[in-house]
């Protein structure tokens, strides 16, 4: 009898935990974007159209950007005329000494990041905050071409980035609909290249750049601790502080960037002081 007791008291013990089992996982992961997470991101950067993107030069260099560049004979150096059509400016990098015979588009490319977050779940309401290092493999260029002829490329791409953000969205269940923003830091690398081999160039400037990132997007759990998503966002940094100085070399002291009587030389800047670009990426996370 005692041993037919004890058998039936194991059953209903066993019974009684086989169906809490199910209850208790379901009341862990009734907040399931809560907590520490890791994970990684893999997409595209675009960036918008930068049309009337031009080079401004300071001639007197007394730091104001707009100066018109003459020639000894009184003409715009970089404004076409009947002999050189192909001087002005293009929002792309020069395949050429002349703007009607090579100009290509910027490039756009993949980007990846890591990353690392912490939610907050608050019934349906989920708030966090998620830090990011990654790069962006996209490229901005701006030409100028001179009735010389020659061509004059100021290029900028980034070494790499990071941001931190805030999260905020609405859970429905285990997938969460978000809104995301903050404070963004690039490491940018500008470049110069000429077909001009009279004049000597020297290029100055900070690589560091700030700015902000900001969109949003969607993520979906597929189990306890992983999840993938959908986002995008908005990339702006300002980069204005790039220059590059012309001076004579060995060019003759009628050359343009160095005609008297301002004949210590000539910088080039960016009309753009922004590097942006949009992303949309894939996003995969693992949840502690």
């Amino acid at each position: 009898m005692r041993t037919k007791t004890f058998s039936l008291a194991a059953v209903l013990l066993a019974g009684s935990f086989a169906l809490s089992v199910p209850a208790f996982a379901q009341e862990a992961d009734d907040k399931p974007f809560d907590g520490l997470y890791v994970g990684g991101t893999v997409g595209f950067d675009a960036q918008p159209n930068d049309r009337g993107s031009t080079v401004l030069f300071d001639r007197n260099l007394d730091g104001q950007f707009g100066d018109t560049v003459l020639t000894s004979t009184g003409s715009n150096a970089f404004a076409a005329t009947a002999a050189q059509p192909g001087a002005g400016f293009c929002n792309g990098r020069a395949t050429s000494t002349g703007l009607l015979t090579g100009c290509t588009n910027d490039k756009d490319n993949i980007s990846y990041s890591g990353r690392i977050g912490f939610d907050k779940q608050f019934n349906h309401v989920v708030v966090g905050l998620v830090g990011e290092f990654g790069k962006s493999e996209v490229r901005d260029s701006v030409s100028a071409f001179s009735t010389t002829p020659a061509s004059y490329t100021l290029t900028r791409k980034v070494d790499y980035n990071a941001n931190i953000r805030a999260r905020a969205g609405y859970a429905f269940d285990k997938t969460l609909f978000y809104a995301t923003g903050g404070g963004a830091y690039a490491k940018v690398n500008s470049t110069f290249e000429t077909t001009n081999t009279a004049n000597a160039f020297a290029t100055s400037g900070k690589k560091d750049a700030w700015g902000y990132v900001a969109g949003g997007g969607i993520e979906q759990k597929l189990g306890r601790h992983f999840s993938i998503g959908l986002e995008y966002l908005y990339n702006q940094y300002k980069d204005g502080d790039y220059r590059v100085r012309a001076t004579q070399g060995t060019a003759p002291a009628t050359n343009p960037f160095v005609l008297a009587p301002n004949t210590a030389g000539t910088d080039f800047a960016r009309s753009d002081r922004f590097f942006r670009w949009h992303s949309v990426r894939a996003t995969a996370q693992f949840r502690f």
